[in-house]
């Protein structure tokens, strides 16, 4: 299924790091707009400086984001001292396959992270590796994005329908 994510959790707190660890993950690309940040901020919190520390340790660290602005993704990416991609386009894989080419990562190695079914999980399920659908961290969205938003919830409904997952229900 295309939009169906590996692990579903409220944030980034919650995913189960040290069981994707286990799985044979070595790399976790994080979206950037309402996965780490709203789309009204530009920094982000001591709480997720503490977590990137931790992370680091285990795993290389990159974002992965859509967003056009390369100064606001590099900016999150210089806090937290980690490689980054704008204007990723996703669902389209070219930056997956330079993250993996870069890192020389096996696909089941990275771990796609974000708040979106139609970009972030999509793009992750096409390329082969991880994905982790999280909540968006705000209602507030941009206008491509509230068209995508439309689209997840017939999805979820659908899921939901067939007994396969419903919004609010955490699991991975």
């Amino acid at each position: 299924m295309r939009f169906y994510p590996n692990v579903y959790q409220k944030s980034i707190y919650d995913i189960p790091y040290q069981k994707l660890k286990k799985q044979g993950v070595k790399c976790l690309l994080f979206d950037l707009d309402n996965t780490l940040i709203t789309n009204s901020e530009s920094n982000i919190t001591e709480k997720q400086q503490q977590l990137f520390k931790k992370l680091k340790k285990d795993f290389t660290i990159v974002i992965l984001s859509n967003c056009w602005f390369r100064w606001r993704v590099r900016k999150v990416a210089e806090t937290i001292g980690c490689d980054f991609f704008f204007f990723s386009s996703k669902p389209r894989v070219k930056n997956y396959k330079r993250v993996q080419k870069k890192y020389q990562l096996k696909k089941k190695e990275m771990c796609m992270i974000g708040d979106q079914l139609m970009t972030d999980i999509w793009a992750a399920n096409r390329f082969g590796c991880y994905s982790c659908l999280i909540e968006p961290l705000d209602n507030k969205d941009l206008i491509t994005t509230k068209v995508n938003r439309l689209l997840e919830k017939i999805i979820f409904r659908k899921y939901e329908k067939a007994n396969i997952m419903k919004k609010g229900e955490y699991y991975g």
